[in-house]
């Protein structure tokens, strides 16, 4: 079972969340998306599993609990996305302007990545770089990665993972699966924004 959620970063973090876990949210700028993400889990999970941290700092559910589950957010949209079929990683970006995403893209795509960009009209070469970051993302979020390996991964030759991507408007989504799951731009619009 694989399950999307997506949600609002600004209505997720006002919403109500247990005061235990306002008082282990981070000050500053990665709070809101910290509680937001909670937020999710607590809905999804309840009672919510204790959090452990890996090596890279990804966060998991304490050994014994057979769920897994994998957090992302870009301006004020959040994605979680949980299994019971093993680890996952998810990557959303906002399909946003970025004035060196060029100079980026040839500094970390692999020459497939660079192959199926160039593949597109220029006009919308943008949406094919965050197409092509979500997956790279997802790929490194999967393993439990940090974002420095991001130049080692080719979103083009993943054996033994698979790896899905959907747009809806603005949003770019990609997940990386364990075993074979398919996102689509039906599925996320079937799923509620808040609750």
């Amino acid at each position: 079972m694989y399950r999307v959620v997506l949600g609002h970063i600004s209505a997720l973090s006002a919403g109500n969340i247990p005061p235990a876990l306002r008082q282990q949210a981070p000050q500053g700028k990665r709070r809101e998306s910290w509680l937001a993400g909670r937020a999710l889990l607590a809905r999804e999970c309840s009672p919510l599993p204790d959090i452990v941290y890996g090596e890279q700092g990804k966060p998991a559910f304490a050994n014994g609990t057979p769920l897994w589950f994998n957090l992302s957010h870009s301006g004020d949209r959040i994605a979680l996305l949980l299994s019971d079929e093993g680890e996952v990683g998810c990557d959303i970006e906002v399909i946003r302007p970025r004035a060196n995403w060029r100079t980026l893209a040839n500094a970390v795509f692999s020459e497939a990545e660079h192959d199926e960009l160039e593949q597109w009209r220029p006009d919308h070469q943008l949406t094919a770089f965050w197409e092509i970051w979500t997956r790279k993302e997802a790929i490194i979020k999967q393993r439990g990665g940090s974002a420095w390996q991001i130049v080692s991964v080719d979103s083009r030759n993943t054996p033994n993972l698979n790896v899905s991507h959907c747009q809806v408007g603005e949003v770019s989504l990609s997940v990386c699966t364990p075993t074979p799951f398919t996102l689509s731009a039906d599925l996320l619009a079937t799923l509620p924004a808040e609750r």
